[in-house]
């Protein structure tokens, strides 16, 4: 079956500064992939390129065997490559259920000028954003939240607001940006059942994350970075025992992983 995303080659460049360097990878459809290395090894500027967030230097990212790199990112978002972010900063003013509904508007029928002057197409469109919030808040937990003012939310309820943000796009693969940071231990767990469940709904996903305990309970398969490369690419047991990653970020030892 062929990958359901290529990163083929990419690289991106500022200056003399090179960013991402000659990264390639396959993503499955249906797998959970993590992207680790150390800071600044380039794994947030490979998320902004896979997501058409910044071009290029030289290579392509193609999503279902077709070229995504150069389109613009709410056109990437529309064909189902989908990104979030370490905070859902956009909307923290409103509820949570209304945060989800703004969110759907990237799938709206009706255009500005329907929504202002209140169209049929407008509102169905309305409608079924309610009906499809209220479905993504209680399969993410967060119905019992829904009323309340997003910036209240606690760390663990606010990325999974995130995530719902995300779902709220349809996507078929869903970039998670350090879904576990900030997190204790019961909300890290609660955030990995979550995720597992996302998947399970037909999502592939794509993590960007520090948490190595997390990353290797829920990865199929991880791709390590460091210096802007690709150093590593395996399955959870393999990166453990990979000497140049142990060497460039995991460290001689460390129990929390089994290394």
């Amino acid at each position: 079956m062929a990958p359901i995303l290529t990163v083929s080659g990419i690289t991106k460049q500022y200056g003399g500064l090179v960013a991402v360097n000659d990264v390639s990878f396959d993503v499955a459809e249906g797998e959970i992939l993590s992207v680790i290395g150390p800071n600044g090894a380039g794994k947030s500027t490979l998320f902004k390129l896979i997501a058409s967030f910044v071009r290029p230097t030289r290579g392509e990212v193609r999503f279902k065997g077709e070229r995504i790199s150069g389109l613009a990112p709410h056109i990437v978002a529309r064909k189902g490559v989908v990104r979030t972010f370490q905070e859902t900063t956009i909307f923290k003013g409103l509820t949570v259920r209304d945060s989800v509904i703004v969110a759907h508007h990237l799938r709206s029928h009706a255009g500005l000028l329907g929504f202002y002057l209140g169209t049929k197409a407008a509102r169905e469109d309305e409608a079924e954003f309610g009906r499809s919030a209220d479905e993504i808040l209680e399969f993410l937990g967060l119905r019992a939240v829904a009323d309340e003012i997003a910036s209240n939310l606690p760390q663990g309820s606010l990325r999974a607001l995130g995530v719902a943000i995300g779902l709220a796009a349809n996507p078929k693969i869903l970039l998670l940006d350090e879904p576990f940071a900030g997190m204790n231990h019961d909300e890290t767990r609660r955030a990995v059942e979550m995720t597992r469940a996302v998947r399970d709904r037909g999502v592939t996903l794509l993590l960007v994350e520090h948490d190595m305990a997390a990353v290797m309970r829920i990865s199929d398969r991880i791709v390590v970075l460091n210096f802007g490369a690709k150093i590593a690419e395996g399955t959870a047991t393999e990166i453990q025992s990979n000497e140049r990653v142990i060497e460039a970020y995991l460290g001689v030892e460390d129990e929390t992983i089994g290394v």
